[in-house]
């Protein structure tokens, strides 16, 4: 058998299919240059120094990054910026019924930060709508725990307890509670009138109190002293001490004529009162201290 010896320009002809893969090559590194060009600065993110860039790549997480410049890979990486900066929540007002019975209104304002980004971006759809209901429900819980007058008076313990029942609960989300002030409490029409009408019997009832005292109320209640008793005696009651003050000095029942004027004008504003000297009673009063001595 005879071998067929190969010419020249077999052996340097080129096979068709491989010129036709090479002219695909070039035209689709051609027609990417062409499509990632305009996208490139598309993938050009800055992070600003209050945010942090949550990346997924392929939907699998890769961390947190920033503050900064960053390039991401077109089509494959996602980036997620979360605001570092203190989150002002003001929560809406709230009805609730305290420990004693009394159906309040209350609303208050909660102030919070991210401190895990990756946590508030995987763990929790809307970390902000969620602190605003998680803080709504604690909020009426507290109030039904709290009696009126502590509420009022203790304001400072019952934020402390709000915030760090919010701040327990939404530590998983990657949340920090700083802190969470009570605004204001709205009180029905009748509770308010039922309390101003309390704090004016006490008033009315300290008055009397020193009414009482005949003017004495200034001096002092020590062991004896301004009432000339001796150490260790018993102080009498203020109004014998201040019967014993007007016996010796009768101006003092002229002032307490012109006090009791002076209530009655303000009180019943449609009684006209006719103000009679004292001098004319007491002169009735001498006429009849003679008739019972000649008697």
């Amino acid at each position: 058998m005879t071998e067929q010896v190969p010419q020249p320009e077999e052996i340097q002809a080129e096979p068709p299919s491989s010129l036709l893969a090479t002219i695909i090559k070039v035209f689709l590194l051609g027609l990417s240059a062409v499509l990632l060009v305009p996208l490139l600065p598309f993938q050009i993110r800055v992070v600003a120094e209050y945010e942090r860039g949550v990346i997924f790549r392929l939907g699998r997480l890769q961390g947190a990054k920033g503050p900064g410049l960053f390039v991401l890979l077109p089509f494959i990486d996602r980036m997620v910026k979360v605001d570092l900066r203190v989150i002002t929540l003001d929560v809406p007002s709230q009805e609730a019924i305290t420990r004693d019975n009394v159906t309040i209104k209350v609303n208050a304002v909660v102030y919070f930060r991210v401190v895990e980004p990756t946590a508030a971006v995987v763990r929790i759809l809307d970390f902000v709508r969620a602190t605003s209901q998680i803080s709504q429900t604690t909020l009426r819980s507290v109030m039904g725990q709290t009696d009126l007058d502590g509420l009022l008076s203790q304001r400072e313990e019952v934020n402390q307890e709000l915030q760090s029942i919010i701040d327990e609960e939404t530590e998983p989300w990657g949340i920090k509670v700083s802190t969470v002030e009570v605004k204001d409490v709205e009180l029905p029409p009748q509770m308010q009138r039922a309390m101003a009408a309390q704090a004016e019997a006490e008033r009315d009832r300290r008055g009397e109190k020193k009414v009482a005292g005949g003017g004495v109320h200034g001096r002092p209640r020590g062991r004896g002293a301004g009432t000339g008793l001796a150490a260790g005696a018993v102080t009498p009651p203020p109004r014998r001490e201040a019967a014993t003050v007007m016996a010796s000095e009768p101006i003092t029942l002229q002032l307490r004529y012109l006090q009791t004027l002076s209530e009655i004008s303000v009180e019943n504003n449609s009684t006209i009162v006719f103000p009679l000297p004292m001098d004319i009673i007491r002169m009735f009063i001498d006429d009849d201290d003679d008739e019972d001595d000649e008697a």
